[in-house]
């Protein structure tokens, strides 16, 4: 399981105009899930997401977490983020889990992030035509990977 995350002062997805989630000052997550993940990935992923330490304390040292400055996430669902580049100048996204696979687990990721933070996560709409748009806030974006914690 992989997500990118970008800490923002603000950020929204919109479908066919409509604004379907929103946050303010928080993090923005695109998420990837892959056919050999696990309930095991999200848990680690949503633990990693809520208690990473990337907001600015009062010396304006990177020391607090989303769940301690009480910010928002706003989770996208991002196939793309498996994409490999090996061969070739076209991604190929076989390991990139189907939508049958991918959307529970998306919405359980979410709802374990939700229930870490104690409050909802804003979400785009899975396999839609989303138009992302934020404010990058440092900027600060980081790259998460399950089978690979680092």
């Amino acid at each position: 399981m992989r997500a990118l995350l970008q800490r923002v002062s603000e950020a929204a997805v919109r479908v066919d105009g409509e604004v379907v989630g929103q946050i303010d000052a928080g993090l923005l997550v695109l998420v990837g899930i892959e056919e050999a993940d696990t309930i095991e990935d999200i848990d680690w992923l949503a633990r990693k997401l809520v208690n990473l330490r990337v907001f600015n304390d009062e010396q304006g040292v990177m020391n607090r977490s989303v769940l301690d400055v009480g910010g928002g996430v706003l989770a996208v669902s991002q196939f793309t983020l498996h994409a490999s580049c090996r061969k070739g100048n076209r991604p190929s996204y076989s390991r990139a889990a189907k939508g049958a696979v991918s959307e529970p687990m998306y919405q359980q990721f979410c709802r374990t992030v939700g229930q870490l933070l104690d409050r909802p996560v804003a979400q785009g709409r899975f396999g839609a035509d989303m138009k992302v748009s934020l404010v990058n806030d440092g900027p600060v974006t980081i790259w998460l990977d399950s089978k690979q914690p680092e």
